[in-house]
């Protein structure tokens, strides 16, 4: 399906099926972790990406091809950020009088600042937004925002929507060595959740392939600093275990790719998704996979990933260039060499 993948294990929602409003990919951040690669370019404009009533009629379709209890939360996630759909309320609303299955809004929080989007997530029952920085520096250092988000409106947005709504709120942070995970960076985000009051912080850690090569998760001491100064309401939130619902009434090569668009998938759990087959038909999937041209193997952690095609990572060199404090420890490093020289 186009705009309708899974179910997949989730971190928080269990067997989450996912509802996928805008293009690969449309978002106003450009977050050092993302799963899905550099956002290329910044896209702030809030439109009907896809047609309303085509993505509603996925949605009712897949609700129809599977059994009661094999779809615990129906999650709008994906490509980008969900809320740039000019849509997304018209289609909570329509999707919550389908079923009972509860919804849940995966979205980096950004336009919350805005009245009607506070309006149109109302419906959902519950809303994950997220706070990886308590200070602007390290707002644009981290989430690399489009140049109209501001973290102010950041954080004022989470405020005016924590006294509007009342479902659930889920705060996420992503935690990444050296960046976040210090007193100083966690105390400062710990002030800002004071003021919000979330029902649940959920700490997360990058654990598909960031965008930035030199992006790392925490060590453990960072993890239960974390864990200190965050709070009670705070808790670690492991990679999720189960399987990838690849259904049965496409191509398998088309529903690889309607998965790995949205959520790349390590190589182990590509295989374990296959596993009805024998081994040298898993073989053949993955030889027309990678001949398909729409999917790609990214290397991180010392660990093969399939993402689609399109999704931008860029090599290790250019990446590093780009890390914080990078060109200040090479240009070091040349003036030694230099010295040595003379």
């Amino acid at each position: 399906m186009k705009y309708v993948f899974g179910p997949v294990p989730s971190r928080r929602l269990g067997q989450s099926l996912g509802i996928d409003t805008i293009p690969l990919k449309t978002c106003n951040w450009n977050c050092i972790y993302c799963q899905l690669g550099r956002t290329v370019p910044l896209n702030n404009e809030r439109r009907d990406y896809f047609p309303r009533q085509e993505i509603l009629a996925q949605v009712e379709e897949a609700l129809a091809a599977h059994k009661p209890g094999k779809i615990d939360w129906l999650t709008f996630v994906g490509s980008g950020e969900p809320t740039l759909h000019l849509g997304l309320g018209w289609l909570i609303r329509e999707v919550k009088n389908l079923t009972e299955i509860p919804v849940a809004i995966i979205t980096n929080g950004s336009l919350l600042y805005l009245p009607e989007v506070r309006r149109e997530l109302s419906a959902a029952d519950a809303v994950l937004p997220s706070l990886d920085a308590g200070s602007a520096d390290r707002y644009r250092q981290i989430n690399r925002p489009h140049p109209d988000i501001t973290f102010k409106g950041l954080v004022n947005g989470l405020l005016a929507f924590r006294r509007e709504y009342s479902g659930k709120l889920w705060i996420e942070v992503m935690l990444v060595q050296g960046l976040n995970d210090s007193q100083k960076a966690l105390g400062d985000i710990a002030e800002v959740l004071c003021q919000i009051r979330p029902d649940e912080v959920h700490i997360n850690m990058p654990t598909r392939p960031p965008a930035e090569t030199w992006v790392h998760p925490p060590d453990e001491e960072g993890l239960a600093r974390a864990l200190a100064i965050l709070g009670g309401f705070a808790k670690v939130v492991h990679p999720a275990e189960g399987t990838f619902d690849l259904g049965s009434d496409e191509k398998i090569v088309d529903a690889i790719l309607g998965i790995i668009t949205r959520h790349p998938m390590r190589q182990e759990e590509l295989e374990q998704a296959l596993a009805q087959w024998a081994p040298e038909q898993i073989a053949d999937v993955l030889i027309e996979l990678g001949a398909s041209g729409r999917a790609q193997v990214v290397e991180r952690f010392g660990v093969r990933f399939w993402s689609a095609a399109p999704a931008h990572y860029p090599d290790e060199a250019h990446s590093l260039a780009s890390a914080p404090g990078e060109r200040r420890r090479r240009q070091a490093s040349d003036e030694d060499k230099d010295r040595t020289r003379i």
